[in-house]
């Protein structure tokens, strides 16, 4: 950064004024620093207020009697992913002078003085903590507290920080900043679809298949039956606090400001595109495969959007995020069905279908149609020293190296997440630390443990559990594994003043659930529901 050119340095230099030319130079150099940290602790904080963003959805997505539960996770997240990553995660994923796999040096915070290494370590904290958060609400209502706090520190400290180090450090095998990359060019992954969405969703799948569905989310015949949320209130509140989190978590990905101004606004611009056609494309198949406009649809839509743009918010043109994001819808809403009704795994907000399978569609978007020119911009470099061209943008005989990069990075991240999360889940459950117990389950884990309930008793009306016959006759499937007969479960609602007035026997037949009465589900206002099979997108309703 100079404030004079070279005519006049050396005009001012014949003129005896050098010192005036290095003084503003080392000012402004100042300046520089100053506006670049700013902007990267403005860009955390962004990145930070997504963990509010999280709560609000996952809170909103579960029924009332778990609210406290979900609610502290979301907490925990952030507590024990800084201490996690403080101590061991950022020395991993950053140390200097570490090999290709992890890194050496850090730990602890050691030898970070300067202000734009202490700028940077918040940044990664809260892209550390995004990772982790991604799972509370994909093993919701039904998870011990020692098993969710376990997985969230191994995961801040050991499994994120080794993927962060294979692509964004120096020394990664897989990082484009590397002295020889992978394939001569490395991964094209600007904010982290690889080692932050897709890792997120894959523990997410595991978590959720080895605790097991939540009682009730299957009949006797595996039919999938809804468990809708308490309040769609918050799940738009938290849908929305997400998207204005991406503006810190795609845009901020340049780290420093200056130099990089042409990046961190196309990476704005691409990051709202994607986000509105992933939810008008969700929005618009849901009207014709259901008849309905699915605020659920197109609450998960925008999140498919926002993850699959991810990778190549810097690198793409906004015309090709219009078409990025809608495919990102569109292969959430399959990913959805897949899981929930092929492979009957009880994921409460689709978390495998919004961060891993977007993500990984994210790493081949960006491999596709990234563009010289912005490639050049996002790493601030030279075009004329750029030699990177997306499949679609590339000389002939050339531009599969970086298609390449991300297929083995798709396949490094799922068989490294997988190999160290499967056994620890597993571990988990055969120690008994991993599911609530059934009775627990069905009252619900905030009175059970969180003293109370998340709302004023006023509002709450407690029904009695059903008369059981047997210890599994419980309302819909049991855990994996278990056996007994199904009942449906049907929801009555009734105001604060009638279940006053009415005794425990008369009111309904819900296994403990809890209703906010005149709150949350929006079919609070019928005085009998029954539970309908799920459609795409029907865990955020």
């Amino acid at each position: 950064m100079l404030a004079f050119d070279v005519d006049e340095r050396r005009a001012l230099d014949s003129a005896g004024l050098h010192f005036l030319v290095d003084k503003v130079d080392a000012e402004l150099g100042a300046l520089r620093d100053a506006v670049d940290l700013i902007w990267v602790l403005h860009s955390a904080s962004f990145v930070f207020f997504m963990q509010c963003g999280f709560a609000m959805l996952c809170a909103g997505c579960v029924r009332t009697k778990n609210t406290r539960n979900i609610l502290l996770k979301n907490m925990l997240d952030a507590c024990a992913g800084a201490i996690g990553f403080w101590s061991v995660g950022y020395g991993i994923a950053f140390g200097e002078g570490g090999n290709p796999f992890i890194g050496e040096e850090h730990f602890f915070m050691l030898g970070l003085t300067s202000a734009r290494q202490l700028g940077h370590w918040v940044f990664q904290f809260g892209f550390a903590a995004t990772a982790a958060t991604i799972v509370s609400g994909a093993v919701a209502e039904r998870t011990q507290m020692v098993a969710y706090l376990g997985y969230s520190a191994l995961l801040t400290m050991f499994v994120y920080p080794v993927c962060a180090h294979w692509q964004w450090s120096r020394s990664g095998w897989l990082s484009p900043l590397n002295a020889t990359p992978l394939l001569g060019c490395g991964l094209i992954d600007f904010s982290g679809d690889g080692c932050i969405h897709m890792l997120g969703g894959v523990c997410a799948l595991i978590g959720a298949y080895v605790v097991g569905p939540r009682i009730g989310r299957y009949d006797e015949e595996g039919r999938v039956i809804a468990l809708s949320g308490h309040s769609s209130t918050l799940q738009v509140l938290g849908a929305l606090i997400l998207w204005t989190g991406w503006y810190g978590f795609n845009p901020g990905s340049t780290i420093d400001i200056y130099g990089r101004t042409t990046a961190a606004a196309m990476a704005a611009v691409t990051t709202t595109i994607a986000a509105a056609s992933g939810a008008m494309a969700c929005l618009l198949i849901a009207k014709v495969s259901e008849h309905t406009f699915s605020l659920g649809s197109t609450i998960n839509g925008t999140l498919a959007g926002l993850v699959s743009i991810t990778a190549g918010c810097a690198v793409i043109e906004p015309g090709v995020a219009v078409f990025v994001g809608a495919v990102g819808g569109a292969l959430f809403l399959l990913s959805s069905n897949v899981v929930a009704h092929v492979l009957k795994i009880d994921d409460v907000v689709d978390a495998f279908s919004v961060h891993y399978v977007c993500g990984a569609w994210g790493l081949l978007a960006a491999s596709l149609f990234a563009r010289q020119e912005q490639i050049a911009a996002a790493y601030g470099l030279e075009v004329n020293d750029v030699k990177l061209y997306g499949a679609f943008y590339a000389p002939i005989g050339s531009g599969h190296q970086l298609f390449g990069c991300a297929m083995i990075a798709v396949l490094c991240i799922t068989a490294w997440t997988t190999a160290i999360m499967l056994p620890f889940f597993t571990l988990m459950k055969l120690f008994g630390l991993l599911r609530i117990p059934e009775e627990m389950e069905l009252i619900g884990i905030d009175v059970s443990k969180h003293g109370g309930f998340a709302y004023p008793e006023g509002l709450i009306v407690v029904s009695p559990p059903p008369s059981l016959h047997g210890p599994s006759a419980l309302h819909g499937a049991t855990p994996r594994g278990g056996k007994g007969k199904v009942e449906p479960e049907s929801t009555q609602v009734h105001s604060v003043q009638a279940a006053a007035t009415k005794p425990a026997s008369a009111l309904d037949n819900s296994a403990g659930q809890m209703m906010v009465v005149g709150l949350g589900d929006d079919e609070s206002h019928n005085s009998s529901r029954k539970l309908r099979p799920a459609q795409p997108g029907a865990a955020v309703q």
